[in-house]
Protein backbone atom coordinates (compact mmCIF):
# COMPACT_ATOMS: atom_id res chain seq x y z
CA UNK A 1 0.00 0.00 0.00
CA UNK A 2 1.35 3.42 -0.95
CA UNK A 3 0.76 6.47 1.26
CA UNK A 4 -0.02 10.01 0.18
CA UNK A 5 -0.31 13.35 1.90
CA UNK A 6 -3.88 14.30 2.81
CA UNK A 7 -4.01 17.77 1.32
CA UNK A 8 -1.90 20.12 3.41
CA UNK A 9 -2.73 18.48 6.74
CA UNK A 10 0.58 16.63 7.09
CA UNK A 11 -1.31 13.37 7.64
CA UNK A 12 -0.28 10.43 5.46
CA UNK A 13 -3.04 8.11 4.25
CA UNK A 14 -3.12 4.87 2.29
CA UNK A 15 -4.04 5.27 -1.37
CA UNK A 16 -7.21 3.29 -0.75
CA UNK A 17 -9.70 4.52 1.87
CA UNK A 18 -12.05 2.03 3.52
CA UNK A 19 -15.61 3.33 3.35
CA UNK A 20 -18.00 2.12 6.04
CA UNK A 21 -21.38 2.95 4.46
CA UNK A 22 -22.23 -0.74 3.97
CA UNK A 23 -21.63 -1.65 7.64
CA UNK A 24 -24.90 -1.93 9.53
CA UNK A 25 -28.53 -1.95 8.44
CA UNK A 26 -27.78 -0.47 5.02
CA UNK A 27 -25.56 -3.43 4.13
CA UNK A 28 -24.02 -6.07 6.44
CA UNK A 29 -25.99 -6.22 9.72
CA UNK A 30 -23.54 -8.64 11.44
CA UNK A 31 -21.25 -6.40 13.51
CA UNK A 32 -18.64 -9.11 14.04
CA UNK A 33 -18.33 -9.69 10.30
CA UNK A 34 -17.97 -5.94 9.71
CA UNK A 35 -15.20 -5.79 12.31
CA UNK A 36 -13.45 -8.68 10.55
CA UNK A 37 -13.58 -6.78 7.26
CA UNK A 38 -12.17 -3.64 8.88
CA UNK A 39 -9.34 -5.59 10.54
CA UNK A 40 -8.48 -7.31 7.25
CA UNK A 41 -8.21 -3.91 5.54
CA UNK A 42 -5.98 -2.58 8.31
CA UNK A 43 -3.78 -5.68 8.11
CA UNK A 44 -3.43 -5.07 4.35
CA UNK A 45 -2.03 -1.59 5.00
CA UNK A 46 -5.15 0.57 4.81
CA UNK A 47 -4.89 3.27 7.48
CA UNK A 48 -7.74 5.52 6.31
CA UNK A 49 -11.40 4.88 7.23
CA UNK A 50 -14.35 7.03 6.20
CA UNK A 51 -17.85 6.86 7.65
CA UNK A 52 -20.74 9.25 8.41
CA UNK A 53 -23.28 9.79 11.14
CA UNK A 54 -26.17 9.09 8.76
CA UNK A 55 -24.92 5.67 7.62
CA UNK A 56 -27.48 3.30 9.16
CA UNK A 57 -28.40 6.13 11.57
CA UNK A 58 -25.15 5.97 13.55
CA UNK A 59 -24.72 2.19 13.43
CA UNK A 60 -21.78 2.40 11.00
CA UNK A 61 -19.90 4.72 13.36
CA UNK A 62 -20.61 2.35 16.25
CA UNK A 63 -19.18 -0.59 14.29
CA UNK A 64 -16.05 1.36 13.35
CA UNK A 65 -15.66 2.31 17.02
CA UNK A 66 -15.83 -1.35 18.04
CA UNK A 67 -13.26 -2.33 15.40
CA UNK A 68 -10.75 0.32 16.53
CA UNK A 69 -11.17 -0.27 20.27
CA UNK A 70 -8.34 -2.02 22.04
CA UNK A 71 -5.38 -0.15 20.62
CA UNK A 72 -5.93 0.18 16.86
CA UNK A 73 -7.29 3.74 16.96
CA UNK A 74 -3.81 5.33 17.11
CA UNK A 75 -2.85 3.82 13.74
CA UNK A 76 -5.89 5.04 11.80
CA UNK A 77 -6.75 8.31 10.10
CA UNK A 78 -10.46 8.40 10.94
CA UNK A 79 -12.95 10.47 8.93
CA UNK A 80 -16.66 10.99 9.42
CA UNK A 81 -19.31 13.40 8.20
CA UNK A 82 -22.35 15.42 9.33
CA UNK A 83 -25.28 17.17 7.60
CA UNK A 84 -28.07 14.64 6.98
CA UNK A 85 -31.10 14.35 9.31
CA UNK A 86 -30.55 12.08 12.29
CA UNK A 87 -34.05 11.97 13.81
CA UNK A 88 -35.77 10.46 10.75
CA UNK A 89 -34.57 8.00 8.14
CA UNK A 90 -32.84 9.64 5.18
CA UNK A 91 -35.38 10.52 2.51
CA UNK A 92 -38.36 10.38 4.87
CA UNK A 93 -40.43 13.55 5.46
CA UNK A 94 -40.76 15.31 8.77
CA UNK A 95 -38.32 15.49 11.62
CA UNK A 96 -36.86 18.42 13.51
CA UNK A 97 -35.22 20.86 11.06
CA UNK A 98 -32.53 21.60 13.65
CA UNK A 99 -31.41 17.95 13.85
CA UNK A 100 -29.53 18.26 10.58
CA UNK A 101 -27.64 20.71 8.43
CA UNK A 102 -24.49 22.82 8.59
CA UNK A 103 -25.31 25.26 11.39
CA UNK A 104 -23.04 25.82 14.38
CA UNK A 105 -25.86 24.59 16.60
CA UNK A 106 -25.98 21.21 14.89
CA UNK A 107 -22.25 20.81 14.32
CA UNK A 108 -21.27 21.25 17.97
CA UNK A 109 -24.04 18.87 19.04
CA UNK A 110 -23.45 16.17 16.45
CA UNK A 111 -19.67 16.02 16.79
CA UNK A 112 -20.17 14.88 20.39
CA UNK A 113 -22.54 12.13 19.25
CA UNK A 114 -20.05 10.93 16.63
CA UNK A 115 -17.18 10.94 19.12
CA UNK A 116 -19.25 8.80 21.48
CA UNK A 117 -20.30 6.32 18.80
CA UNK A 118 -16.73 6.07 17.48
CA UNK A 119 -15.33 5.60 21.01
CA UNK A 120 -12.62 8.18 20.41
CA UNK A 121 -11.48 11.52 21.77
CA UNK A 122 -10.81 13.04 18.36
CA UNK A 123 -11.78 12.83 14.69
CA UNK A 124 -8.96 13.22 12.19
CA UNK A 125 -11.13 14.55 9.36
CA UNK A 126 -14.61 15.96 9.99
CA UNK A 127 -16.53 16.61 6.77
CA UNK A 128 -19.61 18.54 5.69
CA UNK A 129 -21.60 15.86 3.87
CA UNK A 130 -23.40 18.27 1.48
CA UNK A 131 -23.77 22.02 0.93
CA UNK A 132 -26.70 23.80 2.54
CA UNK A 133 -28.04 26.90 0.83
CA UNK A 134 -29.69 28.30 3.94
CA UNK A 135 -26.52 28.36 6.07
CA UNK A 136 -23.77 30.93 5.53
CA UNK A 137 -20.48 29.15 4.82
CA UNK A 138 -18.82 31.43 7.39
CA UNK A 139 -21.09 29.94 10.07
CA UNK A 140 -19.95 26.42 9.17
CA UNK A 141 -16.25 27.24 8.84
CA UNK A 142 -16.28 29.16 12.12
CA UNK A 143 -17.76 26.23 14.05
CA UNK A 144 -15.31 23.77 12.50
CA UNK A 145 -12.37 26.07 13.21
CA UNK A 146 -13.39 26.19 16.87
CA UNK A 147 -13.70 22.39 17.06
CA UNK A 148 -10.17 22.08 15.68
CA UNK A 149 -8.86 24.55 18.25
CA UNK A 150 -10.56 22.49 20.99
CA UNK A 151 -8.79 19.35 19.78
CA UNK A 152 -11.99 17.48 18.96
CA UNK A 153 -11.08 17.34 15.26
CA UNK A 154 -7.71 17.55 13.55
CA UNK A 155 -8.83 18.83 10.13
CA UNK A 156 -12.05 19.41 8.25
CA UNK A 157 -13.29 19.02 4.72
CA UNK A 158 -16.38 18.85 2.54
CA UNK A 159 -18.19 16.40 0.31
CA UNK A 160 -19.92 16.83 -3.04
CA UNK A 161 -19.47 20.61 -3.14
CA UNK A 162 -19.70 22.31 -6.55
CA UNK A 163 -16.52 24.04 -7.69
CA UNK A 164 -17.94 27.55 -7.15
CA UNK A 165 -18.82 26.73 -3.54
CA UNK A 166 -15.31 25.40 -2.92
CA UNK A 167 -13.91 28.71 -4.16
CA UNK A 168 -16.36 30.69 -2.01
CA UNK A 169 -15.38 28.64 1.05
CA UNK A 170 -11.68 29.30 0.50
CA UNK A 171 -12.23 33.01 -0.07
CA UNK A 172 -14.40 33.23 3.06
CA UNK A 173 -11.77 31.43 5.13
CA UNK A 174 -9.09 33.86 3.93
CA UNK A 175 -11.18 37.00 4.51
CA UNK A 176 -12.39 35.93 7.97
CA UNK A 177 -9.14 34.30 9.14
CA UNK A 178 -10.84 30.92 9.56
CA UNK A 179 -9.65 27.39 8.96
CA UNK A 180 -10.25 26.12 5.43
CA UNK A 181 -11.47 22.91 3.89
CA UNK A 182 -8.48 20.57 3.57
CA UNK A 183 -10.29 17.95 1.50
CA UNK A 184 -13.17 17.39 -0.89
CA UNK A 185 -15.02 14.08 -1.26
CA UNK A 186 -16.71 14.03 -4.71
CA UNK A 187 -18.35 11.34 -6.86
CA UNK A 188 -15.81 10.09 -9.41
CA UNK A 189 -15.45 7.01 -11.58
CA UNK A 190 -14.91 5.96 -15.19
CA UNK A 191 -18.60 6.69 -15.92
CA UNK A 192 -19.07 9.67 -13.57
CA UNK A 193 -16.46 12.16 -14.74
CA UNK A 194 -18.18 15.54 -14.45
CA UNK A 195 -15.82 16.80 -11.75
CA UNK A 196 -12.85 16.66 -14.13
CA UNK A 197 -14.10 19.91 -15.66
CA UNK A 198 -14.05 22.03 -12.53
CA UNK A 199 -13.94 20.42 -9.06
CA UNK A 200 -10.63 18.58 -9.55
CA UNK A 201 -8.79 21.62 -11.01
CA UNK A 202 -10.10 23.79 -8.15
CA UNK A 203 -9.00 21.20 -5.57
CA UNK A 204 -5.53 21.17 -7.11
CA UNK A 205 -5.41 24.97 -7.14
CA UNK A 206 -6.11 25.10 -3.40
CA UNK A 207 -4.01 22.10 -2.42
CA UNK A 208 -6.97 20.02 -1.26
CA UNK A 209 -6.90 16.27 -0.77
CA UNK A 210 -9.50 14.50 -2.91
CA UNK A 211 -11.24 11.34 -1.65
CA UNK A 212 -13.62 10.15 -4.40
CA UNK A 213 -16.73 8.27 -3.37
CA UNK A 214 -18.26 5.50 -5.48
CA UNK A 215 -15.24 4.78 -7.73
CA UNK A 216 -17.10 1.63 -8.79
CA UNK A 217 -20.17 3.75 -9.60
CA UNK A 218 -22.35 2.04 -7.04
CA UNK A 219 -21.65 -1.39 -8.52
CA UNK A 220 -21.87 -0.48 -12.21
CA UNK A 221 -18.13 -1.12 -12.60
CA UNK A 222 -17.92 -4.50 -10.88
CA UNK A 223 -18.70 -6.46 -14.04
CA UNK A 224 -22.24 -7.31 -12.93
CA UNK A 225 -23.85 -4.73 -15.23
CA UNK A 226 -23.56 -6.04 -18.78
CA UNK A 227 -25.73 -5.78 -21.86
CA UNK A 228 -27.99 -8.78 -22.33
CA UNK A 229 -28.00 -9.65 -18.63
CA UNK A 230 -30.66 -9.05 -16.02
CA UNK A 231 -29.93 -5.94 -13.97
CA UNK A 232 -28.56 -6.76 -10.48
CA UNK A 233 -30.86 -6.08 -7.55
CA UNK A 234 -29.63 -4.46 -4.35
CA UNK A 235 -30.80 -2.34 -1.45
CA UNK A 236 -28.84 0.55 -2.90
CA UNK A 237 -30.69 0.26 -6.22
CA UNK A 238 -34.00 0.28 -4.36
CA UNK A 239 -32.96 3.31 -2.30
CA UNK A 240 -31.51 5.31 -5.22
CA UNK A 241 -33.56 4.54 -8.34
CA UNK A 242 -32.25 7.60 -10.20
CA UNK A 243 -28.85 5.90 -10.36
CA UNK A 244 -30.04 2.42 -11.36
CA UNK A 245 -33.39 2.53 -13.17
CA UNK A 246 -32.69 1.32 -16.70
CA UNK A 247 -35.80 3.05 -18.04
CA UNK A 248 -33.89 6.34 -17.69
CA UNK A 249 -31.86 7.33 -20.78
CA UNK A 250 -28.80 8.29 -18.76
CA UNK A 251 -28.64 4.87 -17.14
CA UNK A 252 -28.99 3.18 -20.53
CA UNK A 253 -25.92 5.13 -21.67
CA UNK A 254 -24.12 3.98 -18.51
CA UNK A 255 -24.98 0.38 -19.33
CA UNK A 256 -23.49 0.74 -22.80
CA UNK A 257 -20.32 2.33 -21.39
CA UNK A 258 -20.00 -0.23 -18.56
CA UNK A 259 -20.22 -3.06 -21.09
CA UNK A 260 -17.52 -1.54 -23.31
CA UNK A 261 -15.28 -0.86 -20.30
CA UNK A 262 -15.67 -4.48 -19.18
CA UNK A 263 -14.56 -5.61 -22.63
CA UNK A 264 -11.54 -3.28 -22.41
CA UNK A 265 -10.58 -4.74 -19.02
CA UNK A 266 -10.75 -8.25 -20.45
CA UNK A 267 -8.56 -7.22 -23.39
CA UNK A 268 -6.04 -5.64 -20.97
CA UNK A 269 -6.03 -8.83 -18.83
CA UNK A 270 -7.24 -7.17 -15.62
CA UNK A 271 -10.43 -7.12 -13.61
CA UNK A 272 -12.88 -4.30 -14.28
CA UNK A 273 -12.79 -3.51 -10.54
CA UNK A 274 -9.02 -3.03 -10.57
CA UNK A 275 -9.19 -0.95 -13.74
CA UNK A 276 -11.88 1.28 -12.26
CA UNK A 277 -9.96 1.95 -9.04
CA UNK A 278 -6.66 2.42 -10.86
CA UNK A 279 -8.38 4.93 -13.15
CA UNK A 280 -9.27 7.21 -10.24
CA UNK A 281 -5.78 6.83 -8.76
CA UNK A 282 -4.27 7.92 -12.08
CA UNK A 283 -5.64 11.46 -11.75
CA UNK A 284 -3.01 13.72 -10.14
CA UNK A 285 -5.62 15.46 -7.97
CA UNK A 286 -6.82 12.25 -6.29
CA UNK A 287 -5.50 11.20 -2.89
CA UNK A 288 -7.42 7.97 -2.23
CA UNK A 289 -10.65 6.56 -3.68
CA UNK A 290 -13.10 5.14 -1.16
CA UNK A 291 -13.78 1.41 -1.42
CA UNK A 292 -17.03 0.38 0.26
CA UNK A 293 -17.22 -3.40 0.60
CA UNK A 294 -20.20 -5.16 2.13
CA UNK A 295 -18.48 -8.56 2.25
CA UNK A 296 -14.98 -9.91 2.75
CA UNK A 297 -15.01 -11.15 -0.85
CA UNK A 298 -15.71 -7.64 -2.11
CA UNK A 299 -12.86 -6.25 -0.03
CA UNK A 300 -10.39 -8.83 -1.36
CA UNK A 301 -11.44 -8.06 -4.93
CA UNK A 302 -10.52 -4.39 -4.46
CA UNK A 303 -7.34 -4.37 -2.38
CA UNK A 304 -4.99 -5.31 -5.23
CA UNK A 305 -5.89 -2.21 -7.24
CA UNK A 306 -3.56 -0.12 -5.08
CA UNK A 307 -0.59 -1.68 -6.88
CA UNK A 308 -1.89 -1.25 -10.45
CA UNK A 309 -0.83 1.50 -12.86
CA UNK A 310 -2.77 1.87 -16.10
CA UNK A 311 -0.89 2.37 -19.35
CA UNK A 312 -1.43 5.42 -21.53
CA UNK A 313 -3.11 3.22 -24.14
CA UNK A 314 -5.68 1.95 -21.64
CA UNK A 315 -6.36 5.46 -20.32
CA UNK A 316 -6.80 6.72 -23.90
CA UNK A 317 -9.32 3.95 -24.62
CA UNK A 318 -11.26 4.83 -21.46
CA UNK A 319 -11.40 8.43 -22.70
CA UNK A 320 -12.80 7.22 -26.02
CA UNK A 321 -15.54 5.23 -24.31
CA UNK A 322 -16.42 7.94 -21.77
CA UNK A 323 -15.11 11.37 -22.83
CA UNK A 324 -13.44 13.43 -20.05
CA UNK A 325 -15.91 15.50 -18.04
CA UNK A 326 -18.88 13.26 -18.93
CA UNK A 327 -21.54 12.25 -16.42
CA UNK A 328 -24.40 10.36 -18.06
CA UNK A 329 -27.04 10.44 -15.30
CA UNK A 330 -27.97 13.40 -13.10
CA UNK A 331 -28.57 11.00 -10.20
CA UNK A 332 -24.84 10.27 -10.10
CA UNK A 333 -23.87 13.87 -9.36
CA UNK A 334 -24.78 13.42 -5.69
CA UNK A 335 -26.09 16.97 -5.27
CA UNK A 336 -28.60 19.14 -7.09
CA UNK A 337 -28.36 22.85 -6.28
CA UNK A 338 -31.58 24.58 -5.19
CA UNK A 339 -31.43 26.73 -8.33
CA UNK A 340 -32.29 23.58 -10.31
CA UNK A 341 -34.43 21.66 -7.83
CA UNK A 342 -36.69 24.53 -6.68
CA UNK A 343 -38.81 26.04 -9.48
CA UNK A 344 -39.69 29.13 -7.40
CA UNK A 345 -36.05 30.22 -7.53
CA UNK A 346 -36.23 30.44 -11.33
CA UNK A 347 -39.55 32.29 -11.63
CA UNK A 348 -40.66 35.77 -10.71
CA UNK A 349 -43.89 35.99 -8.68
CA UNK A 350 -46.83 36.32 -11.09
CA UNK A 351 -47.54 39.86 -9.96
CA UNK A 352 -44.07 41.04 -11.01
CA UNK A 353 -44.00 39.59 -14.52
Amino acid sequence: MDYRGLGGTGMQVSNLCLGAMMFGAWGEPDHQECVRIIHRALDAGVNFIDTADVYSRGESEEIVGKALAGGRRQDVILATKFHAPMDVAMGEPGGDPNWRGNSRRWIVKEVEASLQRLQTDWIDLYQVHRPEAGTDIEETLSALTDLRAQGKIRAFGCSTFPAEELVEAHWTAERRALGRFATEQPPYSMIVRGIEADVLPVAQRYGMGVIPWSPLAGGWLTGAWRKGREAPQSRRAQRLPARFDLSLPGNQRKLEAADRLAQLAEQADMSLIHMALAFTLAHPAVTAPIIGPRTMEQLESQLGAADLTLSKDVLDRIDEIVPPGTTFADGDRGYTPPSLSTPELRRLPSGLV
